[in-house]
């Protein structure tokens, strides 16, 4: 497995961020195993950047190769199994499902392509904080629970990649090392790679490459 990017850039940027940027328009290269933190100031694109590796928007110049394969030529079927059994995420936005319960909605990732039993839902669940909030409906939960929830949903597929975009923003020091240790846990028993994308450097996530978008 390898990602790599080739001279890339949001359609809707100037060009004049490739001279700042250690991202845009830059030609990268991310190993199996790498950890990789990216300290992306608001509105230098990080959402943008973790959309586009996950294939979920293409606006923009360059390209973006999975083990040599440029994404935005995936076909609908390829873009899915790319999804499904190599890469996962936690979106910024989180989106769950709010009339779901806890339960179903981190499921609904494992019932797709499952590298655990049900049953690891809950030792995860307990282990953050949240294994009271199973039964629960999702939108009653708060926001913080609601990372952890989307954090665990993470971890039920395999993958190779991790696409983190802004996953503590609502949660305290201790409970944000708590879900780093078990992302960090989960990543190495794969050997897979985490792509981090935040507003600063987190001093807990023990990073093996550091670039500022």
């Amino acid at each position: 497995m390898q990602l790599a990017i080739r001279h890339l850039l949001p359609a809707y940027f100037d060009q004049g961020v490739t001279d700042t940027s250690e991202i845009w328009g830059k030609d990268l290269v991310f190993e199996k195993g790498d950890f990789v933190k990216i300290v992306a100031p608001s509105g230098s694109g990080k959402s943008s950047l973790i959309n586009f590796l996950y294939g979920m928007r293409n606006e923009y110049n360059g390209n973006i190769l999975y083990s040599d394969k440029n994404i935005n030529q995936f076909s609908l079927e390829e873009l899915a199994r790319y999804r499904k059994d190599h890469i996962s995420i936690v979106f910024q936005d989180l989106r769950l499902f709010p009339d779901q319960a806890v339960r179903e909605n981190i499921e609904i990732k494992r019932q797709l392509n499952p590298y655990h039993p049900a049953n690891k839902i809950t030792d995860m669940a307990n282990r953050l904080g949240i294994g009271s909030k199973l039964s629960s409906r999702c939108g009653t939960c708060s926001y913080g629970e609601q990372q952890r929830i989307a954090i665990i949903r993470s971890l039920m597929q395999p993958f190779d990649i991790l696409l983190l975009d802004e996953p503590f923003s609502h949660l305290d020091t201790k409970n944000s090392e708590k879900a780093m240790e078990l992302m960090l846990e989960e990543s190495r028993l794969r050997n897979a790679t985490i792509i981090f994308a935040d507003l600063e450097r987190i001093d807990f996530f023990p990073f093996t490459r550091l670039y500022h978008l």
